[in-house]
């Protein structure tokens, strides 16, 4: 789950201004370069264009509102096909979809809460050309690393439950962390299944007061670790949690990957998740071991980004070589931060050093922003 904060706001327009761009006339269908305006505010979403073709899809999505927006491209059945994120108050960025022909909904939401007004839109046609086999070998190698890093997670889940359900509060904290990882490093993936996520990885503090009587997953746990010092009566929750992540599991196989919208669309969101999230520290706010999540966002946007640089490195020489650079001045920062096996507490890295990693971070997300569109040639 994505908190939303000033902080995060900051970070997004930091990262959205390096595609800051007028939207034109909002009364065009299609801007100079064949973009698709969509103006949305705290509590509208205007969608220019409702016919459209399938294949290749460039939205330019201006934020008019005091908020912070995601859009998301919403199929039938409520499933997200693809979604940006952390598009700040004042600013614009280009989306590049892969759609199919099909009916969808796209839903412009201020304070990213997953809700909000939308617009309903109509796909027909084919895609032009034929399919990339590298992109097909990539999306296969993807869906196969997802389900390994999600049977990852629940075998470390299952030991770190098995010492909540002791109460063994030192073990249960020691194997908190690790239990998250392969979550993290796939969590794009997982949020497609939004009535998973939420049970597994909410924070108490993005709740309103009727969904915390509802609250579970890893988050309620911390909490009762780290400021309660006991999880004595929490075992009902470590069963609904892995309960929750094997129903995930049996999902998984008839899942689809598309490298566009789900791997370079997934590898920009994993990037948002650490500004929004980790440079912040909310994400761990017990626990402090958001850089546990931090690195684990960044290796899951890295893998993709490795399966898919046979095309970048191709089609774009200089895409490829920037994104090597900064991954590179990502991990050489978090490797300062590495104590034994892992990384120090978060409430221990300053001010500075955590500015230092938020630049990092947006630098890095610059070049990625531009991934969608090098894979959707």
């Amino acid at each position: 789950m994505r908190p939303v904060s000033v902080l995060a706001l900051a970070g997004a327009a930091a990262v959205s201004m390096s595609v800051l761009s007028a939207c034109g006339g909002d009364e065009d269908k299609a801007d100079a370069a064949g973009a698709i305006p969509v103006t949305a505010t705290d509590d509208t979403c205007e969608v220019a264009k409702t016919d459209l073709t399938a294949g290749k899809t460039t939205f330019k999505v201006t934020n008019k509102g005091s908020k912070v927006n995601e859009f998301e491209v919403l199929k039938p059945d409520g499933k997200i096909l693809a979604e940006r994120e952390n598009i700040g108050p004042g600013t614009s960025v280009d989306f590049v979809v892969n759609l199919p022909a099909g009916q969808f909904r796209l839903l412009c939401s201020a304070g990213q809460t997953g809700k909000g007004p939308s617009q309903n839109v109509t796909v027909t046609g084919r895609a032009g050309g034929g399919a990339d086999a590298r992109l097909t070998e990539a999306a296969d190698d993807y869906k196969a690393f997802v389900i390994a890093r999600l049977d990852d997670t629940i075998a470390k889940t299952r030991e770190f439950v098995e010492a909540v359900k002791a109460d063994d509060v030192a073990k249960a904290k020691e194997l908190y962390a690790p239990s998250r990882v392969g979550w993290e490093t796939i969590e794009p993936v997982a949020e497609k299944f939004g009535d998973i996520d939420p049970k597994v990885d909410a924070r108490e503090a993005d709740l309103s007061a009727a969904e915390k009587k509802d609250w579970s997953g890893w988050h309620l746990l911390e909490k009762a670790l780290w400021k309660d010092g006991s999880v004595k009566g929490k075992e009902k929750y470590g069963d609904r949690l892995l309960a929750d992540l094997e129903t995930l599991k049996s999902r998984l196989p008839g899942l689809t990957l598309d490298p566009v919208n789900d791997m370079a669309g997934g590898a920009k969101e994993l990037l948002d998740e650490v500004a929004t999230g980790k440079v912040t520290g909310e994400e761990e706010a017990f626990s402090h071991t958001d850089l546990v999540d931090f690195k684990a966002n960044v290796d899951g946007a890295k893998k993709i980004y490795e399966l898919l640089k046979p095309v970048v490195q191709e089609r774009d020489a200089q895409l490829a070589s920037d994104l090597d650079d900064n991954f590179a001045q990502v991990e050489a920062l978090l490797k300062k931060h590495e104590k034994g096996d892992g990384y120090v507490s978060y409430d221990k890295v300053g001010k500075d050093d955590r500015k230092e990693l938020a630049d990092a971070v947006n630098a890095l997300g610059e070049p990625l922003s531009k991934l969608a569109e090098v894979v959707a040639k």
